[in-house]
């Protein structure tokens, strides 16, 4: 969660960055690379384990109960996305551009999840399994249009932006991969049940890290299948390790799934005993994630106005919409990768009272059931 802020004051604050990509390698730099990359562990971080959250709480309701509240919080997630998230992210009165992003991709996600549920484990392995190392082998096929099969297409699984009437649709998050991940999570459950021997656990993350790893290295050196774009060489050894590393998120190839997930298992073996001041600063924003995200939009786009005042701008260059992406205003706008890194701490710190206060809210109020979808 923390680390999520970064991308999204990167994405309102640093120079250029309404009109570049920061993976490209003829603009980027090292170290604007890296914090693009860093960011990408969370997406697939939090998809995986909703679907472990979901096991867990699983654990102790039943099966229909698991499924009611799945498909009424994916319901919930898919209705706040459209609607507040629309707004926080650009400010748009008229509401003229829709981008199905991360949240609304976790509510699809739940929604399936919750019909998935009465299926075996073993099943739900094979299926997580299937579409997470078989989806890319639907890449070669394109859909152009806007007729109800592209539409259904780019939902699942063909990123694509698209113009409806006055109305712009983004769909940066097709969500087949994505139930891959979240069913994978939910199995992955399995492993922190009650009484689960925690040394057999850590060999299972040790496993699944090295081998995601391993694997990812393996397919991404021979550029064989995985992503859309394979490495290639560049001007020098660093911009080459850049190239292989550069890898699809919109849609998740499964060398992205790997390199992001990777990591993130070994993360978990080795931090599991670990408990101090910084983690527990850090449980604060996991224990509120929801209400830390919605938050953490409105304060990062809130400030992006309060900069452009106190430098002299037009503060409405921030009220975006698709004529301002489009005729080039926003070329000229955005600050050093500097003063991004320093609001990103600022804008941290500042939510951790806020967080703090409904971490602790949410604790001794159980009985208001609402809680569960905030």
């Amino acid at each position: 969660m923390i680390i999520m802020a970064l991308d999204h004051v990167r994405d309102y604050f640093h120079a250029a960055a309404f009109v570049s990509n920061p993976t490209n390698m003829e603009t980027t730099t090292v170290v604007l690379f890296f914090t693009r990359f860093i960011t990408h562990y969370c997406a697939p971080v939090f998809i995986f384990l909703a679907g472990t959250s979901a096991f867990l709480y699983g654990s102790k309701k039943t099966k229909p109960e698991l499924f009611k509240f799945l498909m009424t919080r994916g319901l919930w997630l898919i209705i706040l996305e459209l609607t507040v998230m629309s707004f926080l992210w650009w400010f748009d009165f008229t509401f003229s551009f829709f981008n199905f992003q991360v949240i609304w991709a976790i509510g699809v996600c739940m929604i399936f999840l919750s019909l998935l549920i009465y299926l075996p484990k073993r099943v739900l392995l094979a299926v997580g399994l299937l579409l997470v190392f078989g989806h890319n082998l639907l890449d070669g096929i394109m859909m152009e249009g806007t007729g109800p099969l592209a539409i259904l297409w780019y939902i699942f699984h063909q990123s694509s932006f698209i113009q409806l009437g006055d109305t712009w649709l983004s769909f940066l998050y097709p969500v087949l991969p994505w139930i891959g991940v979240i069913t994978l999570g939910y199995v992955f459950g399995t492993l922190y049940t009650k009484g689960f021997d925690v040394s057999l656990r850590k060999k299972w993350l040790s496993r699944l890290g090295f081998g995601a790893i391993g694997l990812f290295i393996l397919l991404r050196a021979f550029n064989v299948y995985g992503d859309l774009v394979p490495w290639a060489e560049q001007k020098n050894l660093t911009f080459t390790i850049l190239s292989f590393l550069n890898v699809t998120k919109y849609p998740p190839s499964l060398l992205f799934l790997l390199v992001t997930l990777g990591p993130s298992f070994l993360f978990l073996r080795y931090s599991e005993n670990i408990k101090n001041k910084l983690t527990d600063f850090a449980l604060v924003y996991g224990r509120v994630p929801l209400f830390y995200y919605v938050l953490h939009v409105l304060f990062v786009h809130g400030l992006a106005i309060v900069g452009i005042l106190i430098t002299g701008g037009d503060w409405k260059l921030m009220l975006l919409t698709m004529d301002k992406f489009m005729d080039g205003s926003l070329a000229g706008y955005g600050y050093s990768l500097s003063i991004v890194y320093l609001v990103w701490i600022g804008i941290v710190l500042s939510l951790y009272p806020l967080c703090n206060w409904y971490m602790k809210y949410k604790a001794n109020n159980r009985d208001k059931w609402w809680l569960k979808y905030l």
